[in-house]
């Protein structure tokens, strides 16, 4: 169970990872609070395929030197691993999807989940448990990690610890040299843009008059579009950012559909948004009663920012106040007793307000 930056529970966070069989090598990691999806997997997969770089902030002692596109992949029977998108990216990628046929065969990952419950999760607070009958009672309310500093301590533990570690099952060896050791062959490699037109979620949508496409009540101007007036193209685009998306047109003929050219959202140029910021963006614009466009979404974006510049400034003058009431307490003397009538009076302590107070950067970025 993790907490918002508030330090409130806010939901349990779900971890999916994608290990080499040979190895038992974690290859690649997803952390976040979205419930199963092919979105999800497909994210997972991606970090597996790139090469993996992390700053300071990690205090990382060795190297996630574990990448590359796999020749198969196997997983479970979910419904999300049977979608269409996960099929796309195979295809992209030129690997072979595979459904276990037994629960059994998901030996590996199972192992590897019980290690990382028992070995990792079970020692921090906030742990509820492998299953419900041995959940705490006290879970939510000792919850005290943030999602991105649960990340980083996450993955510091499979880099050093779990990918470090030898598995006797496989000799003396450690995971991580095991795999360096069966490379037959450099992983090929493909850049970020590559697997982000793989990996990102799609939509239907008709071309407007003009030119134009909407999507999350944003309009979006592209090249060549104007000839494709009332037809439906499908958009690819990066949840973490829908301020630019790629447009693809399948002519009748034709199996597959082909790249016709990127959108960019009007008004928004140099801007970032997150289809997460926009859907709240239009909820609260909705709730006040006004008009949904791009340009009050961006107004009502800017306006969060501005509310946020408005809390450092409260925090800043939080902190100050408390570290001055700190500073400039009377230094408290030894507290006196006298007996009245068999009755002892004691001096009171001053009480000191404890202030509330939270990181600018990790709330802007939270």
């Amino acid at each position: 169970m993790l907490t918002d930056e508030y330090g409130e529970p806010l939901d349990r966070a779900r971890f999916t990872k994608i290990t080499d069989s040979y190895s038992r090598c974690i290859m690649g990691i997803h952390l976040s609070f979205d419930p199963p999806s092919s979105q999800v997997d497909a994210l997972a997969l991606r970090h597996a395929i790139l090469p993996k770089q992390y700053g300071s902030e990690y205090s990382l002692r060795e190297e996630w030197g574990a990448y590359g596109i796999p020749e198969n992949l196997f997983t479970d029977g979910g419904s999300d691993f049977k979608s269409e998108h996960l099929k796309d990216i195979a295809f992209h990628l030129d690997f072979s999807l595979h459904l276990r046929a037994r629960k059994e065969e998901g030996g590996i990952e199972e192992r590897g989940f019980g290690t990382i419950n028992t070995d990792f999760l079970s020692g921090f607070y906030g742990y509820l448990g492998s299953n419900v009958q041995e959940r705490p009672k006290e879970a939510e309310k000792n919850a005290c990690f943030r999602l991105k500093e649960f990340h980083q301590l996450l993955v510091r533990y499979i880099v050093d610890n779990y990918n470090q570690r030898v598995d006797h099952r496989m000799g003396d060896q450690t995971r991580m040299e095991r795999w360096e050791l069966g490379l037959n062959k450099t992983p090929r490699m493909v850049t970020d843009r590559e697997l982000d037109i793989c990996l990102m979620r799609k939509t239907r949508r008709s071309v407007y008059r003009g030119g134009y496409l909407k999507f999350e009540n944003i309009l979006y101007r592209g090249e060549y579009l104007g000839g494709y007036e009332g037809k439906f193209v499908t958009m690819r685009y990066d949840p973490e950012d829908i301020t630019t998306v790629w447009v693809y047109y399948r002519e009748e003929d034709k199996k597959e559909e082909a790249f016709l050219t990127r959108a960019h959202a009007i008004g928004m140029e140099g801007e970032k948004l997150s289809q997460r910021e926009a859907k709240a963006a239009s909820k609260r614009i909705r709730k006040a009663g006004k008009e949904i466009s791009g340009e009050s979404i961006l107004s009502e974006r800017r306006d969060r920012l501005a509310k946020i510049e408005q809390t450092k400034s409260q925090t800043k003058k939080a902190r100050k106040q408390a570290e001055n009431q700190r500073l400039h307490s009377p230094t408290q003397e030894p507290q006196e007793t006298v007996e009245l009538e068999e009755t002892e009076i004691s001096t009171p302590k001053p009480e000191i307000k404890k202030y509330k107070v939270w990181d600018y950067e990790d709330l802007m970025e939270d």
